[in-house]
């Protein structure tokens, strides 16, 4: 059965629900979540996606991202898609929100009320292979020089947020 997301206006109101593949098809405005886990040397986790994902495979992005379910309150989506993608699970705090649109190669856009969310961590990720490739640590300014260096290492929702939420997260971690 496939994913439902759950759409939303701009203030975060639910509208209603579709299916995840036709709202990035159609790039309506849904919910969704990103999760940045640093360490106690204040880096950031970041996971390179698993190679066979349908869009921005082998990109380097945040700790974790994904959709909440319907009725599920958006930091238990955060707990529940770190543990499934990264093994692990820590006490998260929602930062803020904000509404983006990123369109891909594929013709699929990324339309979403993201749901930013930081938590700590200082163990070894136990990542899934079927949603994560690699997995690496790296100090906030390492990554904003990297992504000035080699910004289609990246995924774009990635960028948008990093961009958005750069002295947000430099105070947080």
């Amino acid at each position: 059965m496939e994913e439902l997301v759950v759409l939303v206006d701009e203030k975060d109101n639910q509208l209603g629900l579709m299916p995840k593949m036709e709202a990035h098809e159609k790039a309506v405005l849904h919910r969704a979540f990103s999760v940045f886990v640093f360490n106690d040397k204040d880096e950031l986790l970041l996971q390179q996606r698993a190679s066979h994902k349908y869009h921005s495979p082998m990109l380097w992005t945040n700790t974790c991202c994904s959709h909440q379910r319907d009725g599920e309150a958006s930091l238990d989506a955060g707990k529940r898609r770190l543990q499934e993608e990264m093994g692990f699970t820590c006490d998260l705090k929602e930062l803020f929100w904000f509404v983006y649109k990123a369109p891909f190669d594929n013709g699929l856009t990324e339309h979403e009320l993201d749901h930013v969310m930081v938590g700590k961590f200082n163990g070894d990720p136990v990542i899934n292979r079927d949603e994560v490739e690699a997995y690496k640590w790296m100090s906030l300014q390492e990554v904003k020089e990297d992504m000035d260096i080699h910004p289609d290492a990246y995924t774009a929702w990635f960028k948008i947020i990093f961009q958005e939420s750069y002295d947000k997260l430099k105070v947080k971690s």
